[in-house]
């Protein structure tokens, strides 16, 4: 059986944890819970996380979307619903969604549609169209720009 961490040593984990990445308060709040902390002191733990910098929800949206966009090619679409599941703000994420530069957007989803092209099969053109359109779709982008760039697909 486990041992319950005392209050103390729960914020020390809990700081440590947020000092290895960053995080939000909800992954504190799940951390919290897993380690058998109750919810008066998860709030006080939380509380002071945020008072004391190791929780920035603005850092941590900023970080998620720069990790997301650049290592695992995710659109704007799933990126804020993956943020929205996180309980964050709306304000907060689609100000920092709009940091993404749009050209380099757009250049993402081109590089990402042909490697996928290269490798899909398809009956026809308009098949090979629908393939394409509905992987980048599954990636988050935006039917918009889909629709531009699979004008750039052979």
């Amino acid at each position: 059986m486990d041992k319950t961490l005392s209050f103390k040593e729960a914020l020390q984990k809990a700081a440590t944890y947020c000092s290895a990445r960053e995080q939000c308060s909800q992954d504190i709040v799940e951390k919290l819970i897993k380690w058998g902390i109750e919810e008066p002191e998860i709030s006080q733990i939380t509380d002071y996380l945020k008072q004391q910098g190791f929780i920035d929800e603005t850092r941590y949206v900023n970080s998620f979307i720069a990790d997301k966009f650049k290592f695992n090619k995710w659109g704007k679409i799933k990126i804020a619903y993956a943020l929205r599941q996180k309980g964050l703000s709306e304000t907060v994420v689609d100000e920092a969604l709009r940091s993404i530069d749009d050209t380099e957007y757009r250049n993402t989803l081109q590089k990402i549609l042909e490697n996928k092209y290269k490798s899909t099969k398809a009956t026809d053109k308009y098949d090979m169209q629908a393939k394409l359109f509905r992987f980048a779709a599954s990636r988050g982008f935006e039917p918009e720009i889909i629709r531009s760039a699979l004008h750039g697909i052979k």
